[in-house]
């Protein structure tokens, strides 16, 4: 059974691993981005500017703002090459080294992902729905450890945050693939602060963040907490704040919901997902989703 993070060591912490600032697209500085993050509760931030030659392929360097109660993950929002529909490939990696070095000459978003994959960056396919990404381009991608589930810009901008469908297509497919939601600001307004992940983490160290990262230690949220998910016999627990409605799914169409108001706790069996895998999704009064990464059980 793949290790959920509620019984890891540490705590969890709040962050964004999608946002941009001047030093490529983005309305404000660097330091006024993190600035509002952390005025907003956040616990760490990943700057991802876009890494194109019109802006000098910046890997926005955040190490300054880093503190014992905050951090800044080192990233990047890489293009190159188009997908199937002619639009430019957007891939996020998180965890770049500063010196990361620009677009090789030929070189593909297969290639350059890759590049950034084998840094140690934790690389994510970004807003499929947003761009209409399809399930071919993503399977040219099998080392990427995530896709994003939500975000909140594509939401505002054009109803279009949702990234589910594509993560449930691939993982039908046996693919083992975790799901983020994050924000994408721009203008630090209608996309910011909507979408984000908890990581559980024994340290706020950038190390500790992304090592968890990578694993999938963690669960993605536009407002509901999540505070234990666990196996109890042919069950699955779950713990969370005040929501309407507590849901699992699974491969196809398996899924099985508790709904009423105010539920904190539910129990929702696991006999149709047993060889495969499933989610948890909370959802509170407001609409609002928390969603767990998937469980894959033997």
């Amino acid at each position: 059974m793949h290790n959920m993070p509620f019984a890891l060591p540490g705590r969890f912490y709040k962050g964004n691993l999608h946002a941009h600032c001047t030093c490529s697209d983005g309305d404000h500085s660097v330091d006024e981005v993190i600035c509002r993050y952390q005025e907003q509760g956040y616990d760490f931030l990943a700057l991802s500017d876009h890494f194109l030659e019109c802006h000098g392929y910046p890997v926005t360097d955040t190490r300054a703002f880093r503190s014992k109660d905050f951090t800044t993950l080192i990233a990047a929002e890489l293009h190159a090459g188009k997908i199937l529909n002619g639009e430019l490939w957007h891939v996020l990696a998180v965890g770049l080294p500063l010196g990361f070095f620009p677009l090789g000459q030929g070189e593909d978003i297969v290639g350059l992902a890759r590049r950034a994959f084998e840094s140690g960056a934790f690389i994510g396919i970004l807003h499929p729905v947003w761009y209409g990404l399809q399930p071919e381009d993503a399977r040219i991608l099998p080392f990427a450890h995530a896709i994003e589930v939500y975000n909140h810009g594509a939401e505002m901008e054009n109803g279009r945050g949702d990234g589910w469908g594509l993560c449930d297509i691939l993982l039908n497919e046996g693919r083992h693939l975790h799901g983020f939601a994050a924000d994408d600001a721009h203008y630090l307004a209608h996309d910011a602060f909507g979408g984000w992940v908890q990581v559980k983490a024994p340290n706020l160290d950038p190390r500790a963040i992304l090592e968890s990262l990578k694993a999938g230690a963690y669960y993605s949220s536009q407002g509901p907490q999540i505070d234990d998910i666990r196996i109890e016999g042919n069950e699955v627990a779950v713990e969370c704040s005040p929501a309407s409605t507590i849901m699992i799914c699974g491969r196809g169409s398996r899924a099985d919901k508790v709904m009423g108001e105010g539920l904190q706790f539910a129990r929702l069996p696991l006999a149709r997902f047993q060889r495969s895998h499933f989610r948890i999704t909370v959802i509170d009064d407001a609409g609002r989703k928390a969603w767990s990464n998937p469980v894959w059980l033997q």
